[in-house]
């Protein structure tokens, strides 16, 4: 299973289909906090950076996935 690297603490679980490998499931709206905190961005350019550079990177069926809440979903629907 693979991680995101410096999102730890936003880790929610894991998910398994059948015949896949596991892969780790992470709070999205936690991962852009982290951004907004460790690396001081403001919410528009850590939601950038974070959908081109962290979900946006694909590195195979191991790639871990981020949540977002459906009634969020819905919302921006």
């Amino acid at each position: 299973m693979l991680l995101a690297d410096g999102f730890e603490t936003a880790i929610i679980g894991v998910a398994q289909q059948f015949s896949n490998p596991p892969i780790a499931i992470y709070d999205r709206a936690k991962c852009i906090g982290i951004l907004m905190t460790r690396d001081d961005m403001s919410q528009d350019g850590a939601e950038e950076f974070f959908e081109f550079n962290v979900q946006g990177a694909w590195v195979g069926e191991d790639t871990p996935a981020f949540l977002i809440p459906m009634e969020e979903y819905i919302e921006e629907a």
